[in-house]
């Protein structure tokens, strides 16, 4: 229960439906769409449309997303990854022999194509209730008369505007400089390709002029891109894979994400016997940051597109690989580091979930990777293009190579949790924490019962790049006691990413929902 004489925040409880987003008016565009006969699937892809506008240096047409839907109470939860492929035209080996040894994310060999459109329209089509016009409607009046820009994502757009180049500045800079809190944002060239979508459908982002401007576009950049090449997204449903954790079901979508990591770090956690433990102590949070190295290690060395992964998804879950795992870690020793990843690393990215009143959930990620993705966007639409190719390594031979038609390892992941009848449909944002955050997030709620919002609120460690980084909320003497233990501590200048989550009291018929305060966003029912 909430101490209401410390900062804070409740959670948020109502009856008939519910969105839980990184921005409020996402939030609030959800809502209204519920209450005008919409369903989950509506509201959702209307809010996250409206993000492409709330926090364009973190989502866009230009992405990818993915998708975990529960089309009603009790119905099997079904899995979308519209995630985008390699070009026909992409070459490894051609790299290789120009001397690089990774993929620039300013290039145009880092833009694999965009799956985001595909996988929302398909979603809007077999699942949704009031058509793509009125869902798109609040995306496209807000692209049009544009919005004012948020704390959180005015800091975000002060750390990265640099990142920004060629057309991506025309676009997304104001007189040279980026937009603050406060400053008025919109982009009519986008609502544009918004009331194409509308009223065309695929065809209009996929074909015609949009498609004509975004390939010539990438071409300008060097790219290979064919016009072919957009015609054949397609996104795909996919079988969930699921664990239990001490008796709740985590279900995330299947490789090329890094679902299967939060899952073999699930298991490994498993193995560890958390009560009394201080949920923000030294012991706890030294045997998160071991388990979570071992997972990703796993991650790096097997996640990539699941048609060249052969049986190594299989071996990632098998119970006997977390038990040799958990095996090595030592309570008073870190481990060797682990091979470093291959791949590109990025910060952030944007999730949502929402809950209607006939219990269709949906859990939904998208990103365009890094923050403003490459930073190049299209000349004619400014679409920004997404940079997820630095998702693939040039190493010849390896599993997550940069092939033609292929997908690369992806680090954005929505999620579920299941007990019995009462579903959470949840997601954790921060870039390459997400895997470690939904195992994070899981334990805080099964190990230590806090409820959702404290579980988000608690502070936040993640190893990456050979460091434990801490968020302030750690005390000096746990950091001190790390570093005693040889991790190289060190203090993060800016949270871990973000969080939603909205849990389904089917005893009780109501929706509970929570919010991360690391961002602007909120819970928003009724």
């Amino acid at each position: 229960m909430r101490d209401f004489q410390k900062n804070g925040r409740s959670m948020t409880y109502a009856e008939n439906g519910m969105c839980a987003a990184s921005h409020p008016l996402a939030a609030q565009v959800a809502v209204q769409i519920l209450q005008a006969g919409g369903n989950a699937v509506d509201a959702g892809i209307a809010a996250a449309m409206v993000l492409n506008i709330c926090e364009p240096h973190m989502t866009g047409l230009g992405g990818d997303c993915f998708a975990l839907v529960q089309p009603r109470e009790g119905a099997d939860i079904i899995g979308l990854n519209a995630s985008g492929r390699a070009p026909a035209s992409a070459n490894a080996a051609a790299l290789r022999a120009a001397g690089r040894t990774g993929i620039a994310s300013d290039s145009a060999d880092a833009v694999t194509m965009p799956g985001a459109v595909d996988g929302l329209l398909r979603l809007i089509e077999d699942y949704g209730r009031i058509g793509r016009d009125r869902v798109l409607a609040p995306a496209i009046h807000y692209a049009e008369s544009g919005l004012p820009i948020a704390p959180r994502v005015g800091q975000d757009w002060g750390e990265s505007w640099d990142d920004l180049r060629g057309h991506g500045r025309r676009f997304y800079l104001k007189n040279g400089k980026p937009f603050a809190a406060g400053d008025k944002f919109a982009a009519p060239r986008q609502a544009e390709v918004l009331r194409r979508i509308a009223a065309q459908g695929r065809a209009g982002f996929y074909e015609g002029e949009v498609a004509d401007d975004l390939v010539s576009s990438l071409r300008a950049l060097g790219g290979g891109h064919s016009l072919d090449d957009l015609a054949s997204v397609r996104a795909d449903y996919v079988a969930p894979v699921a664990t239990r954790y001490r008796g709740t079901e985590l279900v995330e979508l299947p490789p090329n994400g890094q679902g299967a990591a939060a899952l073999l770090l699930a298991n490994i956690l498993g193995h560890f016997d958390f009560a009394g433990m201080d949920p923000v102590g030294t012991t706890r949070t030294h045997i998160l940051a071991e388990a979570s190295k071992l997972a990703y290690d796993a991650r790096n060395r097997f996640v990539t597109d699941p048609a060249h992964m052969d049986t190594r998804l299989a071996h990632m879950l098998a119970p006997e690989t977390a038990a040799r795992l958990a095996a090595l870690i030592s309570p008073k020793a870190v481990l060797p580091l682990p091979t470093p990843p291959l791949e590109a690393v990025h910060k952030d990215t944007v999730y949502l979930t929402v809950v209607d009143k006939n219990r269709m959930a949906l859990s939904l990620i998208c990103s365009i990777f890094s923050r403003f993705g490459s930073g190049q966007a299209s000349e004619k639409f400014g679409i920004l293009f997404h940079d997820r190719g630095t998702g693939f390594n040039l190493i010849e031979g390896h599993r997550n190579v940069l092939a033609p038609g292929k997908r690369p390892m992806h680090t954005i992941i929505p999620g579920m949790m299941r007990e019995g009848k009462n579903l959470m449909p949840f997601g954790v944002m921060g870039g390459q924490y997400q895997a470690a955050g939904h195992g994070h997030y899981l334990s805080n709620l099964v190990d230590f019962g806090m409820d959702m919002q404290t579980a988000f609120d608690a502070p936040r460690a993640f190893a990456e790049h050979g460091a434990l980084w801490l968020e302030t909320g750690f005390a000096p003497e746990v950091a001190q006691d790390l570093a005693d233990l040889g991790h190289q501590v060190k203090w993060r200048k800016s949270a871990i990413g973000g969080a939603q989550a909205i849990q389904i009291d089917a005893a009780r018929g109501i929706l509970i929902g929570a919010s991360d305060f690391r961002k602007d966003g909120c819970a928003l029912g009724y």
